[in-house]
């Protein structure tokens, strides 16, 4: 509760501090103001603005973050466990690994035209790469000694994977899966920065095209509260995934 409190505390002195400074230490259209900002918010609140726009890119993001996960998960298990294979396809892998991900956004729009298929696609390529190298590092860390006793007990590699390859790697998966919420937020915006008529970042373009500084602002706030909640999403379904932190979190407090 005391951390709770001292991050509000922290936050509330910021924005006092920004609404003062604002036209009185720093021109106002560079930086605009936390009470022009909520003033835009709630009107595209209550215009059905933000909400619309946010659903699309929600849309975009999540599917794209589902279809890169799961393709990432799966090659980076299949990879994992074939290492020959892995080391045949790691140069074409880390080529395509080393490309910025947002410079493939002109040749996607050429491939998939500027429809709502271009950013699920570019945001599942930019996810893909952070789970499968999660995954697949998960997938070789784990402990070769469990993997032979269970071999020795007459596991087949169905068993195998699932006994003591998915337990194992499963935080490794999740660290993966964290880290790409902020890179599907990315990949969405980006393609309606570069190529939409709808979704936030359409708004926060345009809005920017307009100098309107509180409504780049307000957008930005739209995309933070997004980003939150899938990442919430996120921690929630590791929680249920991994039951065993939960425990062990419990048992270090009590100790």
């Amino acid at each position: 509760m005391k951390m709770i409190l001292a991050r509000l505390g922290i936050l509330a002195a910021f924005l006092l501090f920004w609404e003062f400074a604002s036209g009185r230490l720093i021109q106002k259209y560079l930086v605009s103001s936390p009470s022009d900002i909520a003033v835009t918010f709630w009107n595209w609140l209550l215009d059905g603005r933000i909400l619309f726009h946010a659903g699309i890119t929600a849309f975009e993001a999540v599917a794209g973050f589902l279809l890169g996960a799961f393709v990432g998960m799966s090659i980076g298990l299949v990879l994992g466990r074939a290492e020959k294979l892995a080391e045949l396809l790691n140069p074409f892998i880390m080529a395509f690994y080393s490309i910025p991900k947002i410079a493939l956004a002109p040749l996607f729009i050429i491939w998939f035209g500027i429809g709502i298929e271009m950013k699920i696609l570019l945001t599942a390529t930019i996810v893909f790469f952070l789970v499968f190298l999660n995954t697949y590092t998960g997938v070789r860390s784990v402990s070769p000694e469990l993997i032979n006793i269970m071999r020795l007990m007459g596991a087949n590699e169905r068993d195998v994977m699932r006994k003591v390859v998915l337990p194992s790697a499963i935080v490794w998966v999740f660290t993966g899966l964290r880290l790409s919420v902020p890179y599907a937020m990315i990949g969405a915006i980006v393609g309606e920065m570069i190529a939409a008529n709808r979704g936030l970042g359409y708004l926060l373009s345009h809005a920017s095209s307009q100098f309107n500084t509180a409504g780049v602002f307000a957008a930005l706030v739209a995309i933070i509260t997004m980003s939150v909640l899938l990442n919430m999403a996120v921690s929630f379904l590791a929680r249920v995934a991994m039951p065993w932190e939960k425990a062990q979190e419990g048992r270090e407090i009590s100790i």
